[in-house]
């Protein structure tokens, strides 16, 4: 009688998936694990926000796992699991690497320590949710692709939101954001725009990368270019002002400068909305 192996190798995947995860996370959050501005805002941003935003983080890792997770699943429950497990891949990476760059001591409040591990989390867990994609030799694109055509048109939005999200948190902590708006004129500021929905369509439909979408069937240019590329825009604006008044950089700001800092920061984000639709 043939043993079954099924048992085994079910492990064996989930463990490969797990050490992708710690692969994937370290590789995306390590930019971010290195810079000083995040290390202040998680001791000093408000606890309120940061639960937002970790909330707000599960429920794209939960539509993640479902177009590419770490591993396959079959049900929204198991989406939820693997979003469970890639948050928890995020801070044991956090924990680990804050504690070798000796960002966290012991000598810290937990209120410090905790606020710091939480903020990192967030890159660290979307990088250990994207890990299976891209660190796997083996991909199920046909699936992929299937699961991208039966979420349709809200499915695309949702994956420029995980982008937009992803790309402007690696840019919004840093002080040279800040600077970079307010040295800009109102030319500089309305050329930047420009070039941002320019960039979100043709790196997406013009140029040929691997991935690329195609123009939905039917569809003219400008029906593409409003149904997708300004729509891609308008989800990356909102939110880098999101970003921006979670990580306080609205408080006390005119209006003026809040649009200029929303417009400079839409830039990587609008960026991060293109990108994430050719690699996810």
């Amino acid at each position: 009688m043939a043993r079954d192996n099924t048992v085994p190798e079910t492990n064996k995947d989930y463990a490969i998936g797990l050490g992708r995860a710690f692969g994937g996370a370290v590789l995306f959050a390590i930019p971010l694990l290195m810079t000083m501005e995040m290390w202040w805002l998680g001791f000093s941003m408000g606890r309120g926000r940061l639960l937002l935003l970790m909330s707000l983080n599960f429920a794209i890792l939960i539509g993640l796992s479902y177009f590419a997770g770490f591993e396959k699943t079959f049900s929204w429950w198991e989406d939820v699991v693997d979003a469970l497990t890639a948050y928890g891949v995020g801070i044991v990476t956090s924990v680990i690497m804050l504690g070798l760059l000796a960002v966290i001591t012991v000598d810290m409040t937990w209120n410090e320590i905790v606020g710091k591990i939480a903020l990192q989390s967030v890159p660290a867990s979307i990088g250990a949710m994207l890990g299976r994609k891209q660190l796997g030799a083996e991909q199920d694109t046909q699936a992929e692709d299937d699961r991208k055509q039966e979420a349709g048109y809200r499915g695309e939005l949702f994956l420029m939101l995980a982008g937009s999200l992803f790309l402007a948190f690696n840019v919004a902590p840093t002080e040279e954001m800040i600077l970079i708006a307010f040295q800009m004129s109102p030319w500089h500021t309305f050329a930047l725009g420009g070039l941002s929905i320019a960039l979100l369509h043709v790196f997406v439909y013009a140029v040929g990368f691997s991935g690329q979408e195609s123009r939905p069937a039917g569809g003219t240019f400008l029906s593409t270019f409003l149904h997708f590329t300004m729509a891609g825009y308008g989800i990356a604006l909102l939110v880098s002002l999101y970003i921006l008044w979670t990580f306080g950089r609205t408080e006390d700001a005119a209006p003026a400068e809040i649009a200029n800092m929303a417009v400079v920061l839409g830039f990587p984000s609008s960026l991060g909305a293109a990108t994430a639709r050719l690699v996810i």
